[in-house]
């Protein structure tokens, strides 16, 4: 890990996971590995958000300098951001899709560069489908390794597909346990569309949700969000390998003096989850 230190600020950390033991992989993945483009790049921590910092100074348009694929949310907690082959989208409470103005902002994101690594053409057994947990336990049969990170593309027509995005929030902003209590749920079936996502490892725990994160735009750009839940036969399948992750600290004074050293991941993984938030 790397800390950069500019104008007495920590303006962000650098952490590279390097593999001694290339050996453990085939060439191919070694050969992956090396990829310059294959950095995450996400401004802020999950703490924070999960704390209730939920303005950022970072703009669309510098996010888009970093990567053409990734997720993430804006200032005020104002709806879910996919971002789909370089264009960003914002998947609002009233659950329409709005183009992203550069000068927008935002709080927490994660994107990259997205070039597969393996590509797979899936298909359940026989004439079922697989819902996320199943899908989750196939992804995870499908990583040479469980210590880096994956970028994750899913193509395909969605059985059913459930969704949630999160109101604007009005300041004193509330903690995201609590903003996520007046969420929109959207149900949605026969989608045509894109799952995009990330897994992150168990030691990242605190600065990103540890696991999987996956998000979710139609091919009409008409609906999408942060997905709870799906049900899905066939798709094509890519994984991005990911070795390189760069984390930009705000500066802002909400940052700053944030405590973010007490935050329940029990309350993370129930606030980005299927499960029923309490009112």
């Amino acid at each position: 890990m790397k800390f950069r230190i500019k104008n007495h600020k920590i303006t962000y950390i650098k952490i590279f996971v390097l593999f001694t033991a290339f050996l453990a992989f085939s060439p191919a993945v070694s050969s992956a590995l090396e990829d310059p483009n294959d950095v995450l790049f996400q401004p802020s921590v999950i703490t924070a958000l999960m704390q209730g910092v939920f303005d950022g100074s970072m703009t669309y348009e510098e996010l888009s300098s970093h990567g053409d694929f990734g997720l993430g949310t804006f200032n005020g907690l104002d709806g879910e951001m996919v971002e789909v082959d370089g264009q960003f989208y914002q998947v609002k409470a009233d659950g329409a899709v709005y183009p992203v103005n550069s000068s927008m902002k935002t709080p927490f994101a994660i994107v990259t560069y997205f070039t597969p690594d393996k590509e797979m053409n899936f298909h359940a057994s026989g004439n079922g489908s697989i819902n996320l947990t199943m899908l989750q336990r196939y992804l995870e049969n499908q990583m040479p390794s469980k210590n880096i990170f994956y970028a994750i593309r899913i193509d395909g027509v969605f059985d059913y597909i459930k969704t949630r995005s999160v109101p604007a929030q009005v300041k004193p902003y509330p903690t995201l346990t609590e903003a996520v209590k007046n969420q929109s749920i959207f149900e949605m079936f026969n989608q045509s569309g894109t799952v995009i996502g990330f897994w992150s490892p168990a030691y990242a725990s605190g600065i990103n949700l540890a696991g999987y994160h996956f998000h979710f735009l139609n091919n009409k750009r008409t609906a999408g969000g942060h997905v709870l839940d799906l049900r899905l036969k066939n798709a094509s399948i890519a994984l991005d390998y990911t070795p390189e992750f760069f984390v930009n600290l705000p500066n802002e004074i909400e940052f700053l003096q944030a405590d973010l050293g007490g935050t329940n991941q029990g309350d993370l993984k129930k606030a980005e989850s299927n499960a029923a938030p309490a009112r």
